[in-house]
């Protein structure tokens, strides 16, 4: 029977991709990372609750070494890019941009993969942050599946169900297919609600109104 399991945030897009695919990919594990970040405390609790609802295995992984050798302001007491920053995405990618933190991500779930017999590894890739993170693209989630030919046994196959897809289109799925957004945090602070300024906000704020939604907007910023 094919096991799976996945990159868990708590953000919209893994959320969206476990709510999509856990029953036909039977996604029973869950790995969230702890890299320092300032959202560190939120994600797992929020990671937490969602593993709860789906009846899952919840994982947390700390990788301490990885802040110490950036100065990304997810990391530091420098802000993190608002809303009015996706005008100029790529000063803004530099700003959170974390060395290799999808391709260690993606190893140390191949680990697991590995030692444990998982057939699929989801991430939350997708089509709009593709545009200024390459290691979003259909491309780099090609690269990584070359890689496990070699540097693993049972060789996992690394699925990015939201990989042609924009935020607009994510929040659509989610909205259609009964996902509990009310369960997700997409922040980049350590608030203890969403701030509703920071890039992520701002990226999940008008996915929800270009749907029209009002219930999960409430929801998740008042």
């Amino acid at each position: 029977m094919t096991k799976s399991l996945i990159l868990l945030s708590g953000g919209l897009d893994s959320l969206v991709s476990l709510g999509l695919k856990q029953k036909e990919y039977n996604i029973i594990t869950a790995l969230t990372f702890d890299y320092g970040q300032k959202s560190a405390p939120q994600e797992i609790e929020t990671s937490k609750k969602i593993c709860d609802y789906y009846g899952m295995e919840h994982i947390v992984i700390k990788l301490d070494w990885l802040k110490s050798i950036t100065k990304t302001s997810l990391v530091s007491d420098d802000k993190v890019p608002d809303g009015a920053e996706l005008d100029n995405p790529d000063e803004s990618a530099r700003k959170v941009w974390v060395p290799n933190r999808n391709g260690l991500f993606l190893n140390v779930a191949g680990c697991y993969a590995d030692s444990y017999g998982y057939d699929y590894i989801f991430i939350g890739a997708n089509k709009e942050e593709a545009q200024t993170f390459p290691d979003n693209t259909a491309e780099f989630i090609e690269a990584v599946n070359a890689e496990f030919e070699y540097s693993t046994l049972v060789h996992p196959k690394v699925a990015a169900p939201l990989i042609n897809f924009n935020k607009n289109d994510i929040v659509k799925m989610a909205l259609e297919g009964g996902v509990p957004l009310e369960l997700t945090r997409s922040c980049y602070n350590n608030t203890k609600t969403h701030c509703g300024l920071c890039e992520s906000c701002t990226r999940l704020k008008n996915a929800l109104k270009a749907n029209n939604d009002t219930k999960y907007t409430k929801i998740l910023f008042g």
